[in-house]
């Protein structure tokens, strides 16, 4: 897995042009992971998150996304992606047009996530807590729910339980 990071990276330094090219097309390493801004409560509850979150998930290592940030974190190639301080899913919002008032969710370890499926692999959402925890697991991974089970005690001790 290493191997070819590193192989990549090399890469990229002797052919800039092409670099440009996939950015350009937009293109993303695996990496690559849109940072929420979240305030006040949330982000001290992300931050707090950020420093207890395992070394590895589900037996991958962690890696460091693109750009730093303390509200995400990665895990393994092709990365599962975590960010912390998200809004609250649409599914899950009394009028919006993609309400559910029966979505999929499950309990893992004491904490409830809400299910979603994608094209490669799921999505989950904290439910229930005062800051929203979003995972995304690729296929790659399935049973794509086994690394919630390695996060479930971060996200207990350090986000609280609320609506």
């Amino acid at each position: 897995m290493l191997g070819r990071v590193t192989s990549a990276r090399r890469r990229y330094l002797t052919l800039p042009l092409l670099t440009v090219a996939f950015a350009a097309a937009g293109c993303a390493a695996s990496g690559d992971v849109a940072a929420p801004a979240p305030t006040g409560e949330a982000a001290r509850y992300c931050r707090a998150l950020h420093k207890e979150l395992p070394r590895t998930v589900d037996g991958l290592k962690r890696g460091s996304p693109e750009p730093v940030s303390d509200f995400t974190a990665i895990w393994g190639d092709p990365a599962v992606k975590l960010r912390c301080g998200v809004p609250k899913p649409d599914v899950l919002r009394h009028g919006s047009e993609h309400y559910n008032p029966n979505p999929d969710a499950a309990e893992v370890n004491g904490v409830g996530w809400l299910f979603e499926k994608r094209d490669d692999g799921y999505r989950f959402t904290t439910v229930l807590r005062k800051a929203h925890v979003e995972v995304t697991v690729p296929a790659a991974y399935a049973p794509e729910v086994d690394v919630l089970t390695d996060l479930a005690d971060a996200v207990r001790r350090t986000v609280p339980k609320g609506v």
